[in-house]
Parts: structure tokens; sequence; C-alpha cells
């Protein structure tokens, strides 16, 4: 298995290391998309921007929005999955991603920080597809801007949890980047235990430690419960198969579930896929100390991804 491996930072970063970060991430984005960082749009429209929606999802409308890049486009774009309950965002990394000529959408699963209907962790997966969804419609895309051909998930915690669970399920999901992600199943043993109220008790503790007061329509043990009811479908090495052909970065910490991403790696590139990159951090699970190196990170692997002309997967077309 050839899997890139990234060197792992292991201290504080200075106010110098940062300041050196920033510069030459500047300079590696401006050599690729000057227009996005520097050039003054020809017009209003083409002005970087920020657009709310409702995003239609299972009956109700989610709610959401875009950052819009700078340019006519078509852009990139990236679709940002929140954890569980979702109290980091990663709206820096997202504006980030935007100046380097990318849209990032935003959202809120069913029942979560205010977006109508309950939620659940099936709930989560299908208002994932939902959005991807809605990405694809013409109309959508030319009012964002947004190349529906070009969409990464990037999901944190929880949220990379649904960002596997969503591109397993979609094959024009062509890369996936996970912070921390949570396999929320690989907690279940194998093989799968006949209920047992001491392994919903002991998960419902886990996902009671969150601080679930964000959530409607569900409770610590009905999580728990359908966590271990969809264990074997969920499992990230469940979806070996499904991933082998996919771009991969996986970002670890020393939160307590980088084994998750470790084992899909393994597993994924054990399948055959040479696309992996991994890095760890030692930080803890918000990044709290560590927000400008992850940015980076993310960044130039979103540079370094192919475009459907088989070059750069830059913002070439933003401009005029």
């Amino acid at each position: 298995m050839s899997i890139c491996r990234l060197v792992p930072i292991a201290r504080r970063p200075s106010w110098r290391r940062s300041l050196v970060l920033l510069t030459f991430c500047s300079w590696a984005l401006c050599s690729q998309q000057s227009q996005a960082w520097t050039g003054a749009p020809q017009s209003e429209r083409e002005r970087a921007s920020m657009d709310i929606l409702e995003i239609p999802s299972h009956g109700v409308s989610l709610n959401g929005f875009v950052y819009v890049a700078a340019g006519r486009g078509p852009h990139p774009i990236v679709v940002l999955f929140h954890g569980l309950p979702g109290y980091e965002r990663n709206l820096d990394i997202a504006q980030d991603i935007r100046r380097a000529g990318w849209d990032v959408l935003y959202f809120d699963y069913r029942g979560s920080w205010g977006s109508p209907g309950s939620f659940s962790l099936a709930h989560c997966i299908e208002d994932a597809e939902a959005v991807i969804s809605y990405l694809r419609q013409p109309a959508v895309a030319l009012r964002l801007r947004e190349d529906a051909s070009r969409i990464v998930l990037l999901g944190h915690s929880m949220g990379g949890f649904v960002a596997v669970q969503a591109a397993a399920a979609d094959p024009a999901i062509h890369s996936v980047a996970l912070i921390s992600a949570v396999d929320v199943a690989g907690f279940v043993p194998e093989p799968l235990p006949n209920p047992d109220d001491k392994l919903t008790d002991a998960m419902a503790k886990g996902y009671a430690s969150e601080g679930l007061a964000p959530l409607a329509g569900c409770s610590a043990q009905e999580l728990a419960r359908e966590t271990v009811a969809h264990a074997r479908q969920w499992r990230f090495q469940s979806q070996e198969s499904a991933l082998h052909s996919r771009r991969l970065l996986i970002v670890t910490s020393d939160d307590g579930f980088a084994q998750g991403g470790n084992a899909l790696a393994a597993a994924v590139g054990a399948a055959g896929n040479r696309n992996i990159v991994t890095m760890h951090f030692s930080t803890d699970h918000s990044y709290s100390y560590a927000r400008i190196d992850l940015s980076y990170a993310i960044l130039r692997w979103l540079l370094a991804l192919p475009a459907p002309d088989g070059g750069p997967n830059s913002a070439s077309q933003t401009g005029g």
C-alpha cells in the first residue's frame, strides 16, 4: 500500500511559523489563481458573496449558506459537514477555501441548530445526499457559479462519518477530506451483539457528553440504539470497496479518534487506492492550536486535485 503520509506537526506554531505558512500559502495560491486573491471582479455579479439557502430534504428545508468565490466561475465547490452537535463549524477554513477560488456550502442537518425536523444519524446521511442533489440542479449551479461536476466533501468529527457514507453511496464524488472523522459504528464490537443494554448505555453516555442541546427530536439513548442497529453497514472498513478509487485526505489528532481514520486509510489502501494523503496533528479535537496548519494542509490538498482536463484543480476560470 502506497500512502502519502505528511509529516506530523507536534508543537504549537509560533507567530513566525504562522507567518511563514501564510506567506507560502498565499504565494502558492496566487501563482495558480491570482484573480481569486487579488484581482478585482469585472462586475458586481463576479464579486465574492454569501448566498443564504433553504435546501429541500425529505419534506423540510435545511438552513444553509454558500460562500461564493470571486469571479464568473464555474468554481469547484466544497460541501462542509459539521460534527455532533456542531459547535466547531470550521468556517475559518471555509473562508480560506473561498479565497482560493472555491465555493463552500455549509448547512445544518435536520433537527440541528434550527433546521426543522428530527435529528438522527440516518437523517444526516439523507440530508447530505439531498444537499449534493441540490447542487447538481442546473439553476442552482448557475446561481452559485459552481461546477457541479467538481463537488468535494469535507467533514469534521461526526461530519466525517457523514462524508464517508455519502461518498460511498455516490460514485460521482471523486474526492473526500476527513478531519478527525469519527467511525461511530467502529465502537460496536464484532460479531454484532444481541440487544445489550450495557453497550447501549455506554454509547449513550458518550453521545450525551457531546452536549446535545442544539439537537431536536432525539436523545443520546436513541442515537446509541441507532448506531448499534446500523453498525454493519456504517463501519468505515465496510466502505473500502466503494472508496477504493476516490482521492482521500485523512487528518487525525490526539483526540482518541485517530484509530478510525487510520483503519479507513489502511483498508482503502489495501483495496488498491493509491490516492490517500494522511496527516496527524498533536492537538485537540477542535484543532484549537493548529488552525493555520490545518487550513494550509487542506488548501494544499485541494489545489493538488486534478481538474477535469487533467491539470491542477485551480480556479483558472475566475478571471475575465
